[in-house]
Order: C-alpha cells, then structure tokens, then sequence
C-alpha cells in the first residue's frame, strides 16, 4: 500500500511541475531533499548506535527481563486472550521497553515478532484478533520516558536543551496511550457483542 501511495505522489508532483513549469525546481527539491536525509541519517547515527548498544547491554544484563516481569501483571489485564505461555507476551514487554526508553528502531524487530506470536494464537487467521489491534494501538501511541530519537534529532538542529520537551513527551503519550487502549476496549467490547453470523465481517 505504501509504495502506492509513494508512487502517486511523485506522479502528482511530477504532473503539477509539467503544467506550472516548474520542473527544474522539482529537480533541485528532490536532490536537495536526498542530501538532507544522508546528512540527517550520518548526524543522528552515533547516538542511535549509543542507545542500541545500551539497549543490547540491558537485554543481555537481563534488565529487560525484569521489566517483562514488572509489566506482566498490567499485560495480563490487557491481553487476556493470549496464552499464559505465549512468547508474545515476552516479545510485547520488550516491545514496551524499547519505547520507554524512545528507541523506536530496536522496538521495531521485537513489534514483529510480537504480531506473529499473536497470529499463531489467533483462531480466525484471515481475521486481526483484539490482542493484535491493541498492540498496534499501543507501540503507536509509544509512551516515552526518555525520547532519544526525537532528542538526537532536536540536538542535530541546534537545540541547546534538546530534553526540555520531556514534561510535553510524558503528558502527550500518555493522553495518547490512554485514548488508544479505551478506544481499542471500547471496539473490542462492541465487536464481541455482534451476531456470530456476518458480524465479524464487518470490523474486518
């Protein structure tokens, strides 16, 4: 879907630069935006690396274990039709772990391996069950302790105090986080009191 949606917008830029001549501009804004992200991706680079050795310290120190300890009892609440057993419920902590700590890019493998123990417990394959939506809402929504990403990114351009935004981070993930999982209840609530026959076809 996203090449798509990728494809159709160079189309309309293109088209648009034909019709207002402006296809040289168009040309200028394309390499100078492919310059941009090198630049960007070579800045932010050393601290992203930071962080994901910190991040593999953690794991191999077993501090991630402990904090899939710590958030099993509030998964528990929230995951109630996953297996006990089910390594999802590990992946889903680490998950967490990685987000606290705003390494979006390490939470990204263990999001993965998430979903797929979450699909091999699902009994309608053709169709997301409720732990899987729940999950999507809440790696989305994110909630971060520590925002590096976004930290490294303020640093590159030039921000003095590139973790004054940390009071702003906390409210607005957690507001975010916090709507995602009553919306996601509140679905999940009112899909489980459709008719068997025909119902389920309509939140697909």
């Amino acid at each position: 879907m996203m090449n798509y949606i990728w494809s159709a917008m160079m189309f309309i830029s293109l088209i648009f630069a034909l019709i207002t001549g402006r296809v040289q501009e168009l040309s200028t804004a394309v390499l100078q935006g492919a310059t941009d992200a090198v630049e960007l991706l070579m800045s932010i680079l050393g601290i992203m690396c930071f962080w994901q050795g910190m991040m593999e310290i953690a794991n191999r120190a077993g501090l991630t274990d402990l904090l899939a300890k710590l958030f099993s009892p509030v998964l528990r609440l929230l995951f109630r039709d996953v297996p006990k057993n089910s390594p999802a419920m590990q992946y889903i902590s680490l998950n967490i772990s990685a987000n606290l700590l705003g390494l979006g890019n390490a939470a990204t493998p263990f999001g993965l391996k998430a979903i797929q123990e979450l699909q091999r417990a699902n009994p309608q394959k053709d169709t997301a069950s409720d732990s899987m939506l729940l999950f999507v809402v809440m790696n989305t929504a994110s909630l971060q302790l520590f925002p590096t990403t976004l930290g490294a990114y303020r640093a590159t351009y030039g921000s003095r105090s590139p973790f004054d935004i940390l009071p702003c981070v906390w409210v607005s993930s957690i507001a975010a986080l916090t709507v995602g999982i009553t919306i996601s209840k509140l679905f999940s609530a009112k899909r489980e009191g459709l008719p068997l026959e025909g119902g389920l076809s309509k939140w697909r």
